[in-house]
């Protein structure tokens, strides 16, 4: 296949075609579908009018929506999820015993530091919401709790381990993109992980305290542990099984669906009654397949159009380009973010900015500075962004599963948006002391 040149003023169009249908979409309350369709379709056109094959273009496209099947399908569980261990009991059962142990007085920072922990050991935000997320959120909605700060505590707790976690796939993938042993990056990451947490526990505390004014929740001590049924237990033990294991996590959620609906019809759930929860979602809850069809369809659109971007190379000669003039750590940090930021707007994942990002600025990094910088740059950006972007696939995932829209929650996901911003500050000061050392050096020689 020839390589076609696309010129900025393309690139730029398509990029504001896209982002301005996406906006439209979001503002009018219409399906992410229509607003990503005429981006695609000027790219398609684009592709075609330099020459390429409407047949290769189809080839290209649908390469990019069969690697958009594994998300397609554990969207699909995800609306089954909710229900049935709805209609089996599990997260009345859940709600109960995170109401117990969970204090109203520090909902918000507990939630936080709960999704952390389970984060850190899985090494996924998706199975952390999963598994902690939906009891945490159904205990919030109990309580009359804020549904925004709740979703914003466990987002950022996620994306701790997401990020992090050396068992984290995306954490394995920026490592073998910027060729960074995983030992090493996870160091690089370690100041500005520890700074970014503390600003998040100094924020859900701040959270708490102003919750409590006004607020008069009591929640009894007295709880009846002889009535815990120890069979709704495990829907949400096999979900956190199978991903401890590191067996796919599409697995853990069609054996979590289908133990949870077992356990409904061995209770005495009419089929009828199963069937309905699982197709409408559950009263109060939601979930369901009847509102998931138009976002199946943008995930195939969205997986077409990262397709057509990466296998006719539209955005990379441009990107080896953006860094040719180096001014120092602190003008190249802002450049890669902001280049990153780009593609994240645009690719809808998170695969497709960590390998595109990282190929093309690893030579220019390793010239000037070393590969861990970028790692940590990267580390504090885009392995961020698709947590932020409303249309991002993970950003839908990680909303859906707990049931609020992605503008509700991003206030409150702390740990998303301070991270790029702790890490320009540290480029900032790495790059003054390098600067001070060096005049320092001079000043001795004379």
């Amino acid at each position: 296949m020839s390589e076609f040149q696309f010129s900025v003023r393309q690139v730029l169009i398509i990029i504001a075609v896209t982002l301005s249908g996406v906006l439209v979409s979001v503002g009018v309350d219409i399906p992410l579908f229509f607003g990503f369709l005429p981006g695609f379709l000027l790219l398609i056109m684009l592709v075609l009018n330099k020459g390429a094959k409407l047949g290769d273009v189809v080839l290209i496209s649908w390469d990019g929506v069969k690697k958009t099947r594994g998300v397609i399908y554990i969207l699909l569980m995800v609306s089954f999820l909710l229900p049935s261990w709805y209609v089996s009991g599990v997260i009345d059962q859940l709600v109960s015993i995170a109401l117990h142990l969970i204090t109203p007085d520090h909902f918000f920072v507990l939630s936080f530091f709960i999704a952390l922990v389970f984060s850190m050991i899985l090494g996924t935000s998706v199975g952390t919401l999963s598994a902690v997320g939906i009891p945490i959120m159904s205990s919030a909605l109990a309580l009359d709790l804020p549904m925004a700060i709740t979703a914003g505590a466990l987002i950022s707790g996620a994306f701790v381990g997401d990020r992090t976690s050396p068992f984290s796939s995306s954490h394995q993938l920026l490592s073998h993109t910027v060729e960074v042993r995983t030992g090493v990056q996870f160091r690089k990451f370690l100041p500005t992980t520890l700074a970014a947490t503390a600003i998040c526990l100094a924020s859900y505390m701040a959270l708490d305290a102003q919750n409590q004014l006004g607020s008069t929740i009591f929640v009894s001590d007295a709880y009846q542990w002889s009535g815990l049924s120890l069979i709704k237990f495990l829907p949400p033990v096999i979900l956190i099984v199978f991903v401890i294991l590191r067996i796919k996590i599409l697995y853990a959620f069609i054996c979590s669906v289908l133990t949870a609906i077992i356990i409904a019809l061995y209770g005495g759930m009419a089929p009828s009654s199963v069937i309905q929860s699982l197709w409408f979602g559950a009263e109060g809850i939601g979930g369901g397949l009847s509102s998931m069809y138009f976002l199946l369809l943008f995930l195939a659109l969205a997986g077409a159009f990262n397709g057509v971007l990466e296998g006719y190379r539209v955005i990379q000669p441009l990107l080896d380009r953006w860094l040719s003039h180096s001014r120092g750590l602190f003008s190249d940090s802002f450049k890669t973010i902001l280049a990153t930021f780009v593609i994240s707007l645009i690719s809808a994942n998170q695969t497709l900015p960590i390998i595109l990002t990282g190929r093309s600025f690893l030579q220019h990094w390793n010239e000037k500075y070393n590969q861990a910088e970028l790692a940590r740059v990267m580390g504090d950006s885009t392995m961020l962004f698709p947590g932020m972007i409303p249309w991002s696939v993970l950003a839908i995932m990680c909303s859906t599963i707990l049931g609020v829209p992605i503008l509700s929650y991003l206030p409150y996901a702390v740990f998303l948006w301070v991270l790029p911003l702790l890490t320009m500050i540290l480029s900032f000061y790495r790059q003054y002391m390098k600067k001070r050392i060096r005049y320092i050096k001079a000043g001795s020689a004379n």
